[in-house]
């Protein structure tokens, strides 16, 4: 593919495209994997790879590999602070300096920086959230995430549509989930080693897999065997290609908060985590004496700000009646995968 110019989607064709919406998710755990994919969409098993590596140069795909599940391996904590406009930047560079901040993003609200944090523990995550807060100055928001109803950036993007999931219909499992703060992932030594080695991402080669067990000093049928046991167990969402969807568009993205009366929590979270436009739905605390009401998150992504924005507005009207507040994304801060410095087991 030609570098993107223009309309990104004039750069690819439709072999591209087969690869940017059709292996979100799904990519063959065997040792040839580009073997099988090339098969599928008509293409040598070298020119495979070198579309991905190209997209990946293109800024498309972000990253190719596996989408790490920080609540089942580790401890992972949504955090925000008020940072002042004369030192916004100042302590977002502190802020980014840490492994484990892998999402920071500037928000339109008083609470204008949000960043995600993963440690191996609790104890770790909330060192780190100490230590951020002691070097800036000011009051950390800790909301980690206590149910999940539904989280998967996993949606196509090579279409016209003006917010995730506008041209499907069908509604999502949002069946509640709680989540412990406490989770170690219960690791086999291979499957710690193994997570702390694909958390930038696969080699791209015609035998990604080989190359990973050659790094960790085992066998690529061990290798094949604890990446499906991970992929069930719910430590790796997904492998495949992480798209940059601020690239393909989708940059008009909100995060709503919503304050939802507690013995409606599960009813409510289940109902707008379900909708097909919500790409994120879950239950975090409340933290009153940090002025913050709110328990419930969503997230909508889109291209087109109004059409996001009447989304939310029938959200409101018609599956969630309460107080809530629309927190927009103007800036990425920083975007990486889940990351580790050590992990329980290791």
């Amino acid at each position: 593919m030609s570098g993107l110019t223009g309309d990104w989607r004039e750069a690819i064709d439709d072999a591209d495209a087969a690869l940017i919406d059709g292996y979100q998710s799904g990519f063959p755990v065997v040792e040839r994997p580009f073997r099988r994919v090339g098969a599928e969409i008509g293409l040598e098993e070298s020119a495979a790879v070198d579309r991905v590596r190209a997209l990946r140069e293109a800024g498309v795909v972000r990253r190719f590999g596996a989408v790490l599940n920080p609540p089942v391996i580790g401890s992972s904590t949504l955090a925000a602070v008020r940072a002042p406009d004369e030192r916004f930047d100042e302590i977002a560079a502190i802020v980014n300096e840490y492994r484990q901040v892998n999402h920071n993003y500037a928000r339109d609200h008083e609470w204008n920086m949000w960043f995600v944090v993963t440690a191996g523990s609790q104890a770790a995550r909330d060192d780190i959230l100490a230590e951020i807060e002691a070097r800036i100055g000011c009051a950390v928001l800790n909301l980690p995430m206590l149910t999940d109803y539904y989280i998967d950036l996993e949606f196509p993007v090579v279409n016209a549509d003006r917010f995730a999931r506008e041209s499907l219909e069908e509604r999502t499992d949002s069946s509640a989930t709680r989540i412990s703060e406490a989770a170690t992932g219960d690791l086999s030594a291979l499957e710690a080693e193994l997570l702390l080695e694909i958390q930038d991402g696969f080699p791209l080669s015609a035998t990604p897999y080989r190359d990973i067990a050659a790094a960790v000093g085992y066998a690529v049928e061990d290798v094949l065997s604890a990446l499906e046991r991970l992929l069930e167990n719910g430590c790796l969402k997904r492998i495949g290609c992480v798209i940059n969807h601020v690239v393909t568009g989708f940059d008009a993205n909100c995060m709503v908060v919503w304050d939802v009366p507690d013995d409606r929590l599960d009813e409510w979270g289940e109902r707008a985590g379900g909708l097909p436009s919500v790409t994120l739905c879950y239950h975090r605390p409340r933290r009153p004496n940090q002025e913050w009401p709110y328990n419930l998150f969503t997230m909508i992504h889109g291209r087109d700000p109004a059409a996001v924005d009447e989304k939310i507005d029938e959200l409101a009207a018609d599956y969630l009646p309460v107080d809530h507040d629309r927190l927009y994304s103007t800036e990425t801060l920083k975007q990486t995968g889940a990351r580790y410095d050590d992990l329980v087991g290791v």
